[in-house]
């Protein structure tokens, strides 16, 4: 051990460098002004393909951005090599206010928010008549989903030569939600692409749905020029589908200028995010019943203004039930 005496000279003692103070610190950021606006069109490892000028650019996301991550629909700006060619990469140095996002979490317990999507303008929800059995529940957490992030949802029922859709239209009549009835010819002759086509052409629509339904063959055909692979059949034991696709993608629509987001097939959709006081804001009908509610009221107990209010006329009983069930999701399994 070395040892100083009293009249040590400054330069015989040795100091550790910080690690941490090498690099001078600001708090000013690059402007970045000549940055190239540009869409996320999939995310892969890390690595974000984007949109630049009808050019794919892929791109990774700057340090200085943080923990902030780009998702697919992401409107951001880039900077670097942006000639899309291979073995290039661009950066992402911001990204744009979202006006919608569809968010989940593993599960209700979980409070790690996944954003799927960010940017679309309607959830279209694919659920299968039979082959696999439909989910209701799954299709109740998808429409809170949609209602929380701001999406308008459509449901596309499909395989409708294997059973008949009123059943389950019954559920969701009192919601107004629009839907399409497609059996399994349609999906392979394209009626049933030129059904879907008319709500949502012009639009950002991702698609979601339980892993067998025909959501990325509907894909396929919408957009039969960007092919995803070939879907998965349904296990006759668990009545489960195969995941085929595992990342979602953004792909546009020829000619109409809207664009189809295809996202992995789901087993389950957490709502640990989602304030149940938010859900309410989907019924506006229903919204001036809760002037007379107590504080902090969930709607869904003894004291609700709403029960009276409905009974008064005010509203469609049907339409209360439906809030009431939507609600209920937290509290449920999807298979429940």
């Amino acid at each position: 051990m070395r040892r100083y005496g009293k009249h040590t000279d400054e330069d015989d003692i040795r100091q550790r460098p910080n690690p941490k103070g090498n690099r001078p610190r600001t708090s000013i950021r690059p402007k970045h002004e000549d940055a190239a606006e540009g869409m996320v069109l999939t995310v892969d490892r890390g690595r974000l393909t984007c949109l630049v000028d009808g050019r794919t650019v892929m791109a990774m996301k700057a340090r200085e951005l943080g923990r902030k991550a780009a998702v697919v629909g992401d409107r951001v700006e880039l900077v670097g090599d942006m000639t899309g060619r291979k073995d290039t990469l661009a950066r992402i140095v911001r990204i744009g206010k979202r006006s919608s996002v569809l968010r989940r979490t593993a599960d209700d317990d979980d409070p790690y928010e996944r954003v799927v999507v960010a940017n679309a303008d309607q959830l279209a929800i694919v659920t299968a008549l039979a082959d696999p059995e439909p989910r209701p529940r799954l299709i109740d957490r998808c429409l809170v989903a949609a209602f929380d992030g701001g999406l308008e949802p459509l449901l596309v029922l499909t395989k409708s030569d294997l059973a008949p859709p009123e059943t389950l239209l019954e559920l969701y009549g009192a919601l107004d939600i629009p839907y399409v009835v497609t059996s399994r010819e349609d999906l392979y002759d394209g009626d049933a692409a030129d059904r879907v086509r008319e709500y949502i052409d012009g639009r950002i629509t991702a698609f979601v749905g339980h892993s067998g339904v025909g959501k990325t063959t509907l894909v396929n055909a919408l957009v039969p020029e960007d092919r995803r692979r070939s879907t998965g059949r349904v296990n006759a034991v668990t009545g489960r589908g195969r995941h085929t696709t595992t990342s979602a993608l953004a792909l546009p629509l020829a000619d109409e200028g809207g664009w189809v987001i295809d996202t992995p097939g789901v087993r389950s959709f957490g709502l640990h995010h989602v304030d149940p006081s938010r859900v309410i804001q989907a019924f506006p009908d229903l919204v001036p019943g809760t002037e007379s509610c107590p504080r902090a009221c969930s709607h869904d107990e003894r004291d609700c203004a709403l029960d009276e209010w409905v009974a008064q006329g005010n509203a469609d009983p049907a339409r209360l039930y439906s809030l009431r069930r939507l609600l209920a999701t937290r509290e449920r399994r999807e298979g429940d």
